[in-house]
């Protein structure tokens, strides 16, 4: 969706622009000039607190030395026109501390009773140089006499009258702005009015021929240069517009054509093409039944293999059972016409019971062996043909599987690892998994090791929350970069010609996909191996 593109008035950017700079440049003027004032103003109330304060000091020498407290508040009587001051107050030296000796409040009326304080040593240390405090300034004058401090002024001023200067300020610069503002504003409406009545008559032009369709007509002169400049601009354009649309009427004409030519090649070559479609489907609908008989034949065949390798590994059990069996047999009669000849003795009757007992046990355990075998062999046919969800122990499953695939690993050197939770019960569907897992064992046996002496499975699985993770890695030859990308298709193998059908993993994607409903990912370099990862859904009880 392409971006809006904000649009403003001239005269809101005009009345903005100048507006915004009026009030910034009067904004710093009065900002420098109160401040410079404001400065200049606090550092004439210090001089004058100070002046004040030796003045008032050197009044009170002479009192102070003759103690004549009378004389003294008179003088300070003589203040009272000074409205900015809070009160004075002279203190005195006397043996223990400085005590107030005359004081008056022209704020309030009144004084103080003698030798008391108003303010602590440390507020005297702190009011030696002026000190404001809000709208007040306090300041402390000593009284010396023979270079010997006798006592000590306290002066405190209301300097709230220097803020009428300000209010004046504020006020002039309040009719300053809106003075210049009222002129921005009739300055701008003016310049807008000059710009847009020509823009105005040119947009009329341009939205009356637009109605129209008349790009014949053309707009007329504007009375400023820039917009006159653009008028001209716009009457070229519309010139070229009316001869591009005589050309395109021109053209139309010709697809016209062209287009009643082309209906008649495509209707010809459409009926082509559905005898065409329905010769592929046909073809087609046949490839899926010739691959689908592929994939069982696929199926059927290594579900042989298993039965062979597993009717081979039963009868090694039981060609040793029926082996000891016999031998038991002989020796039994051996001894039973002993016995009968009356010839039979106690060290051939040992003997026979030692070896009976060690053939009874060879066959005890070559039938439990053979017993063990078929079990497994069940369990994985049975796993193989139900496709139903059970609740099984993957640990024992894995190891079904290397029981069934033993005849065709037993006498390779390849080694094959296996790393799972001995107590992983899940939930799924056993009989691909097996299925899965055979046919990606007999891959790397037959294609990853092919023509080497050596080779590692490694086979590490773990629950991720309600999946299940299968990494089936081997250290073989890998998958050639020819056809890494099409190993799940149909077909695909290194050994044609050579016994291979190229469904084995085509079979093992089919499974992993749409059996157990999750996901085949192939990782592989050449002589680096190949890495399948296998992720699936499961549940740790039955629903």
């Amino acid at each position: 969706m392409p971006k809006t593109h904000k649009i403003s008035s001239i005269r809101r950017s005009i009345l903005i622009t100048v507006l915004g700079f009026v009030f910034v440049f009067i904004s710093l003027a009065i900002f420098y000039i109160s401040s410079t004032f404001l400065k200049e103003s606090k550092q004439q109330y210090k001089q004058n607190i100070i002046d004040l304060g030796n003045y008032v000091a050197q009044l009170s020498v002479e009192d102070i030395r003759t103690n004549k407290l009378n004389n003294l508040n008179n003088k300070l009587d003589n203040f009272k026109s000074l409205s900015s001051i809070h009160y004075i107050d002279v203190y005195k030296k006397y043996p223990e501390n400085f005590g107030i000796f005359a004081s008056y409040n022209f704020k309030m009326g009144g004084s103080i009773s003698k030798n008391t304080t108003r303010i602590t040593s440390q507020e005297k240390t702190l009011y030696a140089s002026p000190y404001f405090e809000d709208d007040i300034v306090k300041y402390v004058a000593p009284i010396e006499f023979n270079r010997e401090e006798i006592g000590y002024v306290y002066i405190q001023l209301d300097i709230n009258s220097g803020l009428t200067f300000s209010t004046r300020l504020f006020i002039i610069f309040i009719v300053t702005f809106l003075v210049l503002l009222a002129s921005v504003i009739f300055i701008s409406f003016r310049l807008e009015n000059l710009i847009t009545t020509p823009l105005r008559e040119l947009n009329a032009d341009i939205l009356h021929i637009s109605q129209t369709k008349d790009y014949s007509l053309r707009v007329k002169p504007m009375p400023f240069k820039e917009i006159d400049i653009l008028a001209r601009n716009i009457n070229n354009l519309l010139n070229r517009t009316e001869r591009h649309i005589t050309k395109l009427d021109v053209a139309e004409q010709q697809s016209l054509l062209l287009n009643i030519e082309l209906e008649d090649k495509v209707n010809k070559r459409t009926e082509a093409l559905k005898d065409s479609n329905q010769e592929l489907l046909s073809t087609l609908e046949k490839l899926h039944q010739f691959q689908g008989q592929l994939v069982e034949s696929e199926k059927m065949a290594s579900l042989g293999d298993m039965v062979a390798g597993v009717a081979h590994e039963v009868n090694t059990p039981i060609g040793l059972g029926v082996t000891a069996s016999t031998l038991l047999s002989d020796r039994l009669n051996d001894i039973k016409k002993s016995f009968d000849d009356k010839t039979l003795k106690s060290s051939q009757l040992k003997r026979f019971l030692n070896e009976g007992q060690e053939n009874v046990g060879i066959i005890y355990r070559n039938l439990n062996r053979a017993a063990e075998l078929i079990s497994s062999f069940k369990k994985v046919a049975v796993d193989q043909s139900n496709e139903d969800f059970r609740q099984f122990n993957f640990d024992e499953l894995l190891k079904e599987v290397l029981l069934t695939l033993a005849p065709q690993i037993r006498n390779t050197p390849y080694q094959i690892n296996i790393t799972c939770p001995e107590d992983l019960l899940v939930v799924s569907k056993p009989g691909p998994i097996n299925q899965v897992l055979i046919n990606l064992i007999l891959n790397s046996i037959i294609h990853g090791f092919d023509n080497r002496d050596h080779g590692t499975i490694d086979i590490t699985v773990m629950k991720l929350g309600e999946q299940l993770n299968i990494s089936f890695a081997d250290d073989g030859h890998g998958i050639d970069v020819t056809i890494k990308d099409k190993i799940f298709e149909p077909f695909t193998t290194t050994k044609r010609g050579e016994g291979g059908s190229g469904l084995g993993l085509h079979l093992v994607y089919n499974l992993v996909t749409q059996a157990l409903g999750g996901s085949i990912r192939l990782d592989s370099e050449p002589d680096k191996g190949a890495t399948f990862e296998i992720n699936f859904p499961i549940s740790e009880q039955l629903l």
